[in-house]
């Protein structure tokens, strides 16, 4: 049986928690999937955001997070530790935002920072 760690890295807003289960169900996610959240090199300055569905791989960490089943690479804790994942709804935009204590800088889209 696979391990699941209880202090979790990062936290989810009940607004993206809403979002996300919306989406696991309006896709017809499988129910071994769980949401990777993680980094990737690239963005404007040095670092994307990955957020999605998939499958648990060796390198991950397993977490549950307001009934979610989150996976994160252990190596990209060090960019994501403290992160916060919120859904805002507006006029001029929605979608998720990454409120990232470790970000030195971040573009202007939100979705890329430098560590």
């Amino acid at each position: 049986m696979a391990e699941v760690l209880i202090e979790q890295p990062l936290n989810l807003t009940e607004s993206a928690v809403t979002q996300l289960q919306r989406i696991k169900d309006e896709q017809k996610i499988p129910d071994d999937h769980g949401l990777r959240v993680g980094v990737k090199g690239g963005g404007c300055s040095g670092f994307s955001y990955v957020l999605g569905f998939d499958l648990k791989n060796e390198k991950d960490q397993e977490y549950d997070i307001n009934g979610l089943t989150v996976f994160m690479e252990k190596s990209h804790a060090i960019y994501l530790l403290g992160i916060e994942i919120d859904w805002h709804e507006g006029l001029n935009n929605r979608g998720f935002v990454f409120n990232n204590p470790n970000a030195k800088d971040t573009c202007g889209c939100g979705t890329s920072f430098s560590a």
